[in-house]
């Protein structure tokens, strides 16, 4: 990720905080700290238009608070989240934040969490960008972990999260979208049946009508990728 920025912004509610953050992302060159906000709900417009690779969010915010916020944002953007109650961490790391600081927090500490999400985005970005994959990393249970694509048994979509089914393995949940999760997969090896699911084309045994079994487990086909699911067989 050569000459490659986190594109970053700001969300807290007070003043000093921001300044804070923005005074320590000029000292550091992995990142670049576009905007910052004091008012959760501006921050959130601003993500909707202008997508960035981490938020830095104040837990502790009135009117909605940045667990809430976090909740709301629709594009795959990292989240380090801030808060002078140790204890919220912990709800933080549910929303796979890649970390948390807890206020006061000096620039080292600052630094090593930047520097924790800037190797994160570097190995997606690597993985995202090989066509053969073997490995998918995703994070869960506050951890990266390294999952074998051969391994999928089929993925479920629960609104942000995906539930991944892994043969011989414990069924892992992570914040994620299934049209953000089938980017990440191989391309021609998987493919979206339904709303909710993801299936590995492999491990098809059968198609009839709109139906579809995966190894003897049989799954609805929606009717806008019935299409799609045709073309694999023609």
């Amino acid at each position: 990720m050569a000459n490659r920025k986190l594109k970053a912004i700001a969300v807290d509610d007070e003043q000093i905080a921001t300044t804070v953050i923005k005074h320590f992302c000029g000292d550091i060159d992995l990142i670049e700290l576009e905007k910052t906000f004091n008012d959760p709900q501006h921050a959130l417009k601003h993500l909707n238009k202008f997508p960035v690779d981490l938020v830095f969010l104040d837990i502790d915010m009135p009117g909605m608070s940045g667990l809430e916020l976090c909740k709301k944002i629709r594009q795959d953007a990292m989240v380090i989240f801030i808060t002078t109650h140790k204890e919220l961490a912990i709800e933080g790391f549910n929303l796979d934040a890649v970390d948390y600081l807890v206020k006061p927090f000096t620039f080292e500490r600052f630094e090593k969490a930047v520097k924790k999400a800037w190797d994160f985005l570097d190995l997606r970005n690597r993985d995202d960008h090989n066509e053969n994959k073997k490995h998918i990393f995703l994070r869960a249970d506050y951890k990266l972990l390294k999952i074998t694509t051969a391994d999928i048994q089929y993925i479920e979509g629960l609104d942000d999260y995906a539930k991944i089914y892994i043969e011989n393995q414990k069924t892992i949940v992570t914040r994620i979208t299934l049209k953000n999760m089938l980017d990440k997969l191989p391309k021609n090896e998987f493919i979206r049946i339904h709303r909710s699911f993801i299936i590995p084309v492999k491990k098809i045994d059968w198609i009839r009508s709109k139906t579809v079994s995966v190894n003897g487990q049989e799954f609805p086909v929606g009717d806008s990728y019935s299409e799609a699911l045709a073309t694999i067989f023609q």
